[in-house]
């Protein structure tokens, strides 16, 4: 076990100094780390805190929509689309809802109460991650992308994200019991046709109830934008270091936030026919959006605002953001964790190869129902 430790710890030093050697190598060491530090600083104050303003807002509208019971209504006018479209019992429509006013983890909580989780069968539980998590943050993004100027191809993202949803619970409940037959039983015997009232709001005067769930949901939020400042800080910096180049205007390093050595963009125009045809990118450093959005959708929406300063941006490129941004919304980073709570780690690799899929296809529906929008 120790050599094993000492080879990865060598691995890792040689990959680490190799990555950073490159880099200093082609913008000199000083320039490197001045633009590393200046990228992330700019990060903070121009993108993260308006992200987190979003959320805070957000945050507190979705509060508000729950305890006045907004929400559960709208689960019953989407109650009955929940079988035909997705294969889940109709209380499902809540988990989607949750989810969207909130994060990917909204989905565990309401998967762990008996009384929303008595009307499924345990392969459908399962699916939930897939579910839930097609939809993590989607108000969040809506806002942000709106704020940006692309309300229209925001909207579009939102319905090819429903179809990424679809493809992704249908291959993931195919895919477990394929694998799994035995899961095609209830997760536990009916307890009480109560339990499909499942009601969030909370004691006190009609004011008192609005004051609380303004606060509460903007402390939610305020969470919520906590938690993306490592995602985009770390992550988008590396991104960003790799999608653009030197300064613009002088096409040299200046140790500015921004440059960097674009071997993404160098790498995507190569093959970009084939993102062209699919997500109607006209640029390659536009796949750094879906590449950062595996990891973290935060951190991916870090990088919008320097696409839209570059005039990288179009509707149709926003509409594909939306829908991969909500589809995806970090699913590699919360899946592991979203499938262990449940108890079926196994089932893992399953959940990720059909959310990958899922999110492909929501990317694809987005581009191609804004070319037929634009038809028109």
């Amino acid at each position: 076990m120790k050599k094993f430790r000492y080879l990865e710890a060598l691995i890792f030093l040689v990959i680490f100094l190799l990555f950073f050697g490159l880099l200093a190598y082609k913008m000199t060491l000083p320039f490197m780390l001045n633009t590393f530090m200046q990228t992330a600083y700019h990060l903070l104050l121009e993108t993260v805190f308006y992200i987190m303003a979003i959320c805070v807002l957000m945050g507190a509208i979705g509060k508000l929509l729950i305890e006045f019971g907004v929400v559960n209504l709208l689960e019953k006018i989407l109650r009955p689309l929940m079988k035909p479209l997705y294969n889940l019992p109709g209380v499902a429509a809540l988990g989607a809802l949750m989810t969207f006013l909130s994060d990917n983890p909204a989905i565990i909580s309401l998967a762990q109460n008996k009384s929303f989780s008595q009307y499924f069968k345990k392969y459908q539980l399962v699916s939930l991650t897939n579910f839930g998590t097609a939809f993590g943050m989607g108000l969040a993004v809506l806002a942000f992308m709106t704020g940006q100027g692309f309300g229209k191809g925001a909207l579009v993202g939102i319905l090819g994200a429903v179809i990424g949803s679809i493809v992704s619970t249908r291959l993931m409940q195919r895919f477990t019991l394929k694998s799994y037959p035995e899961l095609d039983t209830p997760v536990c015997e009916m307890e009480s046709a109560s339990g499909e009232e499942l009601t969030y709001k909370t004691e006190g005067s009609t004011f008192q109830r609005f004051l609380n769930g303004l606060l509460d949901g903007g402390k939610d939020g305020v969470g919520i934008g906590l938690a993306i400042i490592p995602g985009v800080l770390c992550i988008s910096t590396i991104v960003m270091m790799l999608t653009f180049g030197p300064d613009s205007a002088t096409h040299a390093y200046t140790g500015a936030a921004y440059e960097g050595v674009p071997v993404i963009t160098w790498l995507a125009d190569k093959v970009n026919f084939v993102f062209y045809w699919l997500f109607g990118f006209e640029n390659g450093a536009l796949v750094s959006f879906p590449i950062t959005a595996l990891g973290a959708v935060g951190a991916a929406l870090g990088l919008v605002p320097r696409f839209v300063a570059e005039g990288f941006i179009n509707d149709n490129a926003i509409a594909v953001f939306t829908a991969m941004g909500m589809c995806w919304s970090g699913y590699l980073s919360t899946h592991t964790a979203m499938l262990d709570a449940l108890g079926y780690r196994k089932l893992i690799g399953k959940a990720i190869g059909a959310h990958t899929i899922g999110g492909l296809c929501a990317g694809i529906a987005a581009h191609w129902i804004w070319v037929l929008i634009s038809l028109f």
